[in-house]
């Protein structure tokens, strides 16, 4: 008969190891039993226990009713059987008679853990199907309501207040047809979101975005009829999406590829030590480019009293600030000490000559080629309103000595 409960089956593994007797078995003090745990779950009090005994040299084998109690992972067991044979311990399961010690019980073992690992994912495929199959009839499957609703009987039901203030978003876009002027208004105005959260840009995009408010599930792609009542008719929804589609069509374009941000990733605000990203508008037929601080990009310029900086001219900044710094002989000198050049046969006097050629070379690169040096070159460029500090790159010293030296010794040569 099979033993189902805890007791029995530890009933069953104490008499195997009481057969083990002649061997020198014998069985420790503790106990490592997780009633209640699931063998798919690695979170487990008694199983912290025993690795922890196992690391500390307190437990020669392991025995278990059957595998599935210790885990049904394939990639778990991997881990634990590593541990197990760090350690030189055995793990035997009594009613699968095999044990980790021959290659043959360790073939065995991931065979049937395969099949229950096959097992529990088959239970989340059934769980995904059901899932899918419940958003298809327009059910609402948790998670945090979106503005405007809240969760009553598992279903989600309309709250005047915030649907109040979501029909007021919608129309005050079509008013105005800007996100950032709406952000600005709405944090003069106190209007916030879901639980008191402020509005940022991010969340306005999304908010309207959101086909819930004309009651519609959207689920990987596909769009259902929702159960819950919509809060906007349609006619207003189309309103903001063709705007919005208009407004993507009006700032993408090939401008913004074309277009080298040499400090993307590494210049950042230093009022709200935010990153700055690279921005530009048109005006007239020509493109004017900016580094915008993300706090104002997403709560509105207000919050940032940067905002903006003009990107030639923080770029023509920091790349005079490098130029001067590898002028300096104290620099040069420190990246040719820093960088083992010597050992390979390169001389102090190389090092300086070639670090001293970055001018004249800098106008003959490519831009996407200066923005790969300057990103080789700098590690940070913190600005404000009075100030702007360059923090160098040590490691990138050394490729650049070695990058300037290799394109002087090409000119020499094609000369």
């Amino acid at each position: 008969m099979e033993f189902n409960s805890l007791d029995a089956q530890r009933e069953s593994c104490e008499a195997y190891v009481a057969s083990q007797k002649g061997e020198g078995w014998f069985l420790v003090p503790d106990r490592y039993d997780d009633g209640g745990f699931s063998g798919g779950n690695m979170e487990r009090p008694a199983l912290k226990r025993l690795m922890a005994d196992i690391e500390a040299g307190k437990v020669n084998v392991v025995v278990v009713y059957k595998i599935d109690r210790l885990t049904r992972s394939l990639m778990d067991f991997g881990k634990l059987v590593e541990v197990f044979e760090r350690h030189g311990v055995t793990f035997v399961s009594i009613t699968q008679s095999f044990n980790t010690t021959t290659s043959m019980g360790r073939l065995t073992l991931n065979i049937l853990l395969s099949f229950s690992q096959f097992e529990r994912e088959l239970s989340a495929e059934r769980i995904r199907d059901k899932f899918a199959a419940s958003k298809r009839k327009g059910m609402w499957m948790g998670g945090h309501p979106p503005l405007g609703y809240v969760v009553k009987e598992r279903k989600l039901v309309i709250d005047e207040a915030e649907a109040e203030t979501v029909r007021t978003l919608f129309r005050r876009f079509i008013e105005i047809g800007s996100v950032t002027q709406m952000v600005k208004e709405m944090g003069e105005g106190g209007v916030v979101g879901k639980y008191g959260k402020p509005l940022d840009k991010g969340a306005v995009y999304r908010l309207l975005g959101h086909r819930v408010y004309i009651g519609e599930i959207v689920y990987h792609g596909e769009i259902y009829a929702g159960e819950q009542q919509g809060i906007i008719d349609r006619e207003l929804w189309e309103q903001v999406h063709g705007m919005l589609e208009n407004n993507n069509r009006q700032h993408t374009g090939p401008t913004r590829v074309q277009t080298p941000a040499p400090l993307k990733g590494i210049i950042r605000c230093r009022h709200c030590d935010r990153a700055m990203k690279p921005s530009f508008t048109r005006k007239d037929g020509r493109v004017y480019r900016y580094y915008t601080c993300q706090a104002a990009d997403k709560s509105g310029y207000n919050v940032c009293p940067l905002r903006t900086v003009v990107a030639g001219e923080i770029e023509a900044v920091v790349i005079r600030h490098v130029r001067t710094m590898l002028r300096t002989p104290e620099v040069v000198v420190k990246t040719w000490q820093a960088s083992n050049l010597e050992e390979s046969g390169i001389r102090e006097r190389d090092v300086v000559d070639a670090l001293r050629r970055l001018d004249p070379i800098w106008e003959e690169l490519f831009p996407l080629e200066q923005q790969r040096l300057v990103q080789l070159l700098i590690g940070k460029v913190e600005v404000d309103k009075r100030d702007v500090k360059v923090h160098l790159r040590a490691e990138g010293l050394d490729t650049l000595a070695r990058e300037l030296s290799d394109i002087g010794n090409k000119k020499e040569v094609a000369a």
